[in-house]
Order: C-alpha cells, then sequence, then structure tokens
C-alpha cells in the first residue's frame, strides 16, 4: 500500500519555492488576465471581491481599478507586500491579509466575486480550495479563475521540470485545474454552471536563454529546480527548456514570443 502524501509538509515546501526568488518580476508581465478575467466576470463598481492566492495582485489591481471592494490574500506574506506597493502607488482602496486558500478565514458567502489568477491551481488539496472558494461566494456571484492547461507552454514547462525532480508520489499535478473535465466533476451542478474560454498569454522575452535566466533567477519553482540540481542535470534541464521554448516560439530567431494557452473560468453561484 502506498504512504498517503503529507499535504501539510507539501505546502510548507510550496511556500518555500514561491517566497524565493522573486516572483513580482513574473508576475507583473502577467497583467492584462487580471484584466481579462475582471471584464469576464463583469465586476461592478462596490462589489466585495476576494483574490485568493493573488500573489503580487494583478486580479487585486483590476477589480479595485473598477471601484470593488477587495480583500487580496496569499500565505506568502512578502508576495502580498509587492501588490500593497503597486496598490499604494494607484492610490487604490486594498484590504491585504495572510490567508491559505484551503480554509479562507472568511465566513459563507462574504464575497460577490472570487478571483484567482494562476493561484489557486498550485494548492496542494485541490479539493479543499475548490470548497473554499464555493464557500465564500455568495449566492449569484461568480468565481473567477485563470488556469494554465497541461498542453500549453507552462504546463509542458512543469512537466519538464517534473522530469529532473519528481513531485511526491500522490501529489495532484496543479494543472488539474487547467482541465475542463475537472472544473465540470468539481463545479458543475445545480448549485453551479461553469463557462470556460481558451486564451492564450504570450510570453515576450529577448530569446529562450533571456526567459531561462529570468525564470531561473526570480520564479520560484524554477528557481529551486535549478537549486537543487547538480551542474551536470542543470545543463540538461536548460537544454530540455531551451528546445520546448524554441519549438513554440513563434518569433523566428531574433526575438521570442511563446504563446501559452490558460482556461478563462467564470463559475456563476446560483
Amino acid at each position: 500500500m502506498s504512504t498517503p502524501i503529507d499535504l501539510t509538509a507539501l505546502k510548507e515546501r510550496q511556500k518555500v519555492a514561491w517566497a524565493s526568488g522573486d516572483y513580482a518580476l513574473i508576475g507583473t508581465t502577467l497583467q492584462i488576465v487580471g484584466e481579462t478575467l475582471a471584464e469576464a466576470c463583469d465586476l461592478r463598481c462596490d462589489e466585495e471581491v476576494l483574490d485568493v492566492a493573488a500573489g503580487n495582485g494583478n486580479a487585486t489591481l483590476a477589480a479595485a481599478r473598477r471601484g470593488c471592494l477587495v480583500t487580496s490574500t496569499d500565505y506568502v506574506a512578502a508576495l502580498l507586500e509587492r501588490g500593497q506597493d503597486r496598490a499604494r502607488a494607484e492610490h487604490l482602496d486594498v484590504t491585504f491579509q495572510v490567508a491559505d486558500a484551503e480554509a479562507l478565514p472568511f465566513a459563507d458567502s462574504s464575497f460577490d466575486a472570487v478571483l484567482s489568477t494562476f493561484g489557486v491551481m498550485f494548492a496542494p488539496d485541490q479539493a479543499k480550495a475548490a470548497k473554499e472558494l464555493a464557500r465564500v461566494c455568495r449566492r449569484g456571484g461568480r468565481i473567477g479563475l485563470a488556469n494554465w492547461t497541461p498542453e500549453g507552454f507552462v504546463g509542458q514547462m512543469f512537466k519538464t521540470l517534473g522530469r529532473y525532480l519528481p513531485p511526491p508520489p500522490g501529489a495532484q499535478p496543479p494543472s488539474n485545474w487547467g482541465a475542463e473535465a475537472w472544473l465540470h466533476s468539481n463545479f458543475d451542478d445545480r448549485q453551479f454552471q461553469v463557462q470556460v474560454t481558451r486564451r492564450h498569454f504570450n510570453f515576450r522575452y529577448r530569446s529562450a536563454a533571456h526567459f531561462i535566466d529570468v525564470f531561473r533567477h526570480w520564479y520560484g519553482p524554477v528557481h529551486k529546480a535549478f537549486a537543487a540540481l547538480p551542474p551536470e542535470s542543470g545543463q540538461a534541464l536548460e537544454a530540455d527548456l531551451t528546445l520546448l521554448i524554441d519549438g513554440l516560439n513563434r518569433a523566428g530567431a531574433e526575438s521570442m514570443v511563446v504563446p501559452s494557452e490558460y482556461l478563462e473560468v467564470v463559475i456563476t453561484k446560483r
């Protein structure tokens, strides 16, 4: 019999990974995803909005720019501080609070909209996180998600990392949240209606080498992967990532533009 996975230990390792590097330098490039999601959810002025696993606040800022009353949460306090800096610079009034996506410290039916862009999908206990999103959303409210798909560039990048540093046995891949069947099985019932749109975010860098250099220094999971590998394995990982990027690059030899598919999800609570 297999040993049950220690989700608490996995979560602690994830916290260390996301706190390493400086995700904010990557996160700010994804701002357009938060803006698009805010429009898809048709956010209204004065609605109460929760951003879960907010990182440095892309969906947070998008909602606040639309006049919403926003609470921005993450389990990494340093990321919330970067979001707070951004909100302060725009004179946006946002509440920031350290919170775990699997145990949100809010009452049932507290928010008109619950958002997460490339955040809650990394929660180790996926079923518990999904239930928490549903619990704090009011009847008639919306859950808005942006999730990388397994087939897209980021999904393939994580599969490549997994070949060098396999996840613990029994760990669920974050890309589950980017699979329509998984979303429907966890949300689509008499209480929820799931609407999914496939979109692409374009990663724009000078080259594959430039992308890898930025991500190995600042993007927590890639940063920790390279730090944990011996030099020869690190070189092999770099070669595999280069091959992946070059195969998807639509900008030619002089630059790098790599589309990465994600699901834009709007779940309405009836």
